[in-house]
């Protein structure tokens, strides 16, 4: 998956399995078509880079920078996967957040936080595996969900509080101490994700961040659950 560059013969290779559009080896221009292919990664990890992040682009096929890094050591869901006319291989992280597949990992790793900035802006998505949590964690986990949430107040209320309460009650069946391997509280969040903070409060927040900055509402990221099966 640390791949340096592809050639057109990957890319024609590639082309059993595209999606939308074709890619194409020309054997008299060796040129490609930029083109959406089959998805080869539903997690992937930023590698440990020199600068310590990478840079999300708006698309893959003239990519311009959005002004969002991902920190090396940071798992992300992907919902696309994509090569450009150069042969390079992109992923979407959803919305149009493009990252050079060369910079990543296929799988999760555990975010290293002693190395890694606080650069990301991109909300982190929890990632595919599942691992299993040893008494000690989900005792640690139980005891801080039982913190009030009274200091966080969200502001989704109407169609936005029944979508956030609908994808709780699926995910968790609306309690905060839930725990499934690295999915922690009400709303099945990374454990990394959140810091260490499992209580009520920092769950709603992180939420409510969380959604606002991948889907834009609840009620977006409940049409996508229901279409996906995750969110």
């Amino acid at each position: 998956m640390k791949i340096k560059s592809i050639l057109v013969k990957s890319i024609a290779v590639a082309a059993m399995s595209v999606t939308g559009l074709v890619v194409a080896n020309n054997a008299g221009s060796q040129t490609a078509q930029a083109a959406i292919v089959q998805n080869d990664a539903h997690v992937v990890t930023v590698n440990y880079v020199s600068d310590n992040s990478i840079t999300v682009y708006n698309n893959y096929e003239n990519p311009v920078a959005t002004g969002q890094t991902l920190a090396s050591n940071t798992s992300w869901k992907v919902i696309k996967t994509a090569y450009d006319s150069k042969g390079h291989k992109w992923y979407d992280l959803g919305k149009n957040q493009w990252i050079r597949a060369e910079y990543v990992t296929a799988g999760y790793v555990a975010a290293n936080n002693a190395t890694a900035k606080s650069t990301t802006t991109v909300s982190q998505a929890p990632a595919a595996q599942t691992q299993t949590q040893t008494q000690s964690q989900a005792a640690t986990t139980q005891t801080a969900a039982t913190t009030s949430a009274k200091s966080y107040t969200s502001n989704a209320t109407g169609s936005e509080a029944s979508a956030k309460a609908w994808i709780a009650a699926r995910e968790s069946g609306g309690s905060y101490s839930a725990s499934n391997g690295q999915y922690v509280g009400k709303y099945q969040l990374s454990a990394s994700y959140l810091n260490g903070d499992y209580s009520a409060a920092n769950q709603e927040r992180v939420a409510d961040q969380y959604v606002q900055s991948r889907y834009g509402s609840w009620t977006a990221a409940k049409a996508f659950w229901q279409a996906n099966g995750w969110y």
